[in-house]
């Protein structure tokens, strides 16, 4: 946004309430990697390639993943490239809306400004069920957010809670480090790495999947909660889904429904929840091999198959005794939200969201950037920021030609 202001001759400047790439520093955990390949990381005016270029430690294959390290010097390298006016240390505490605009109080002072764009990112504050409240004294719980490695969790069985890309890929890297895990499952997104010999990424971007805008599907409330695939950023490509799982020697078992006592109760709809996944892939490969019918591109990939069927154990288990010493450590990677508790507009729904059409608050002058499918279904990823960007640019010039005195010209 930053980018496309400074192209507009639009004043602005970007308050981070840390450094450059501060979630990223200090909120993922060690081994993670992007779920989208390196060629996939293009923002307006630099892209992996150029990053590659500059020889910063940029991974050499566009087809490979960016570790944490090289995700944080893409960011960094981005920043220098487009000169952004970045105040860093700078923790907004409040915004208020004024008669001519906002008023935005830091640490470091007060600002006056015509517009705001929110991109404090949907991912603040790890979304925690408040069964965690009344666990055991003796049972460890850690977020994604807390969590860096196995060596940090004590000795002894682990229950990961969420079977997401981060459930996923937190399941198996405790797997392998020794540790016995279980694994809750409710709904999720069962998606295979690659298909038909090219990267998932590939087929969803050409298919135009990932360019499908608000307007064409059906109820874009429950388009903006899907939960993340089950993907991880791997060399070999590997797909990691719930058969793999279960093939490693991780217990499936369904969701978190409550608590009684020490035990720990799941709901027994994991079959069924499985098998709308499955449903749910299918439909996407259909989709995927009706493009390459439709664009003769049958010939110049692998033929269209399909994968096996989720497999869930006759009856899993309903209920863990927490003090029966299986489980020590409890994971919840069930999800994020944002935090708007600075926010002081009234555009926030009953659910703590922010009220926007595209990334147009329900303020006049604000906006919201880096929220999941804001205008397009690829709004969350690195390449889908510009295009968002882009337009909604657009629309912030324009409100500022109707609001000041002097026409192209601004601050936000």
């Amino acid at each position: 946004m930053s980018r496309c202001l400074t192209d507009r001759s639009i004043d602005h400047v970007v308050l981070e309430r840390g450094e450059v790439a501060n979630s990223w520093k200090h909120e993922r955990w060690d081994s993670l990697r992007l779920l989208t390949p390196n060629w996939q990381a293009q923002l307006p005016g630099y892209g992996y390639e150029a990053h590659a270029a500059n020889k910063l430690g940029a991974t050499s294959n566009a087809d490979e993943f960016m570790t944490m390290a090289e995700v944080i010097d893409f960011i960094e390298r981005y920043a220098q490239v487009v000169a952004a006016p970045i105040q860093t240390h700078t923790e907004v505490r409040s915004v208020t809306r004024v008669d001519d605009g906002y008023e935005i109080a830091t640490n470091r002072g007060e600002w006056q400004c015509q517009a705001v764009v929110v991109a404090t990112g949907a991912c603040n504050v790890a979304r925690i069920p408040t069964v965690a409240d009344a666990l055991p004294s003796s049972i460890v719980s850690v977020t994604p957010m807390d969590y860096d490695n196995p060596a940090q969790l004590p000795d002894g069985g682990v229950l990961v809670v969420g079977a997401s890309a981060t459930g996923i890929q937190l399941a198996e890297e405790i797997h392998n480090s020794g540790r016995p895990v279980t694994l809750a499952t409710g709904e999720h997104v069962r998606m295979p790495r690659a298909y038909r010999g090219k990267d998932i990424q590939w087929w969803l971007d050409a298919a135009g999947v990932l360019d499908m805008r608000c307007a064409e599907v059906d109820d874009i409330v429950r388009a903006r909660n899907i939960p993340s695939p089950q993907l991880v950023g791997s060399a070999d490509r590997a797909i990691v889904d719930l058969n793999v799982m279960a093939e490693l020697g991780i217990k499936l078992v369904g969701r978190v429904a409550g608590l009684s006592g020490s035990t720990l109760q799941f709901s027994g709809s994991l079959r069924n929840c499985c098998t709308l996944a499955d449903l749910k892939l299918n439909r996407l490969l259909t989709l995927l091999d009706e493009w390459a019918t439709d664009n003769d591109a049958d010939d110049v990939h692998e033929p269209a198959h399909r994968f096996e069927p989720t497999h869930v154990q006759a009856s899993p288990p309903l209920a863990l005794d927490l003090n029966g010493g299986e489980i020590q450590t409890v994971v919840w990677a069930t999800g994020y939200r944002p935090d708007y508790s600075w926010l002081h507009v009234p555009v926030l729904d009953r659910k703590g969201r922010i009220r926007h059409d595209g990334g147009v608050v329900d303020s006049p002058g604000m906006y919201l950037m880096g929220s999941k499918f804001l205008r397009r279904r690829k709004s969350s990823f690195i390449h889908g920021a510009g295009d968002d960007a882009a337009e909604l640019s657009e629309h912030l010039t324009s409100y500022l030609d109707r609001a000041v005195a002097s026409p192209g010209r601004g601050s936000a």
